[in-house]
């Protein structure tokens, strides 16, 4: 296991170029990505991603930003176009897929050794990124939490009370032990990344809380650091309703009919070395 001081000071050293670009399991060593998922924000994309910029690059020396347009329709994608250059990328595609799915796509272009999953609305920042990376060196999943008692969260009451009361269920049906999984904010070494992804199967409303129930099956330690959020939006009931069915869909996955736990050994199995020792 890499010390944390280590670590960080890889992350924070000036980066190499590319010819010279050191790998670490594959993944540039030093580098972090940050993916950024969006559909519709055509009005605020542009801030969201100079906002994170400025973040990552007073903490970092080697970062990369990929916006996922996620079939957006107002042009969300043409003004994250704009924005691209030496440190932003922007891929997409033409139908809505929803986070979980802009998520694994934009992970499939991501180079660093470190990628931050992060929401493009611009409402949650960490309080200490530095502190993200460090913590990775006792952890393998470090994610924001509004219940954290350093955070500074600005919501409005009934959306407080849907989170917690979501949470609770969550825990109780998929035995997540995390105080929060819905904030948009969380980091990982890629390497943990590239086991945890494609066992995912929620495109949309519970990627969190998949993408947690998963890491906690597969025994990853997972962390949580204070952050600042400003939520403005409510959710519809649609969207709460959707939320419980994929949440029920995750229950039945991993309780009943063990669907996680099946590919788990799939994926293990698929690698077959040509000499065993």
């Amino acid at each position: 296991m890499i010390e944390g001081t280590r670590l960080l000071e890889r992350i924070s050293r000036k980066p190499r170029t590319l010819p010279e670009e050191a790998l670490v399991d594959g993944f540039a060593e030093g580098k972090i990505s940050v993916i950024m998922p969006a559909y519709n924000e055509a009005g605020c994309i542009g801030a969201s991603v100079s906002d994170m910029k400025k973040q990552f690059e007073t903490a970092y020396q080697d970062i990369e930003i990929i916006v996922v347009d996620d079939g957006s329709l107002d042009g969300t994608g043409k003004v994250a176009r704009n924005l691209s250059g030496e440190r932003v990328k922007v891929v997409g595609y033409d139908r809505n897929q929803g986070k979980g799915y802009a998520l694994k796509e934009g992970f499939l272009h991501a180079r660093g050794e470190i990628t931050f999953l992060v929401d493009s609305d611009s409402e949650i920042h960490a309080k200490d990124l530095r502190a993200y990376v460090q913590a990775l060196d006792g952890a393998d999943i470090v994610i924001g939490s509004k219940r954290h008692p350093s955070s500074s969260v600005r919501t409005p009451p009934i959306r407080r009370f849907l989170s917690l009361g979501y949470n609770i269920l969550e825990r109780l049906l998929t035995g997540v032990r995390a105080s929060d999984t819905q904030a948009g904010f969380k980091a990982a070494r890629s390497t943990v990344l590239y086991r945890v992804l494609p066992l995912l199967s929620v495109k949309r409303y519970a990627f969190d809380a998949e993408f947690l129930a998963v890491a906690s099956l597969l025994n990853l330690r997972i962390r949580e650091l204070p952050v600042e959020i400003e939520l403005t939006a409510t959710f519809s009931a649609r969207q709460v309703f959707r939320m419980l069915i994929d949440l029920l869909g995750i229950c039945y996955r991993l309780r009943i009919s063990r669907w996680y736990q099946r590919n788990m050994r799939i994926l293990e199995e698929s690698y077959q070395p040509i000499i065993r020792w």
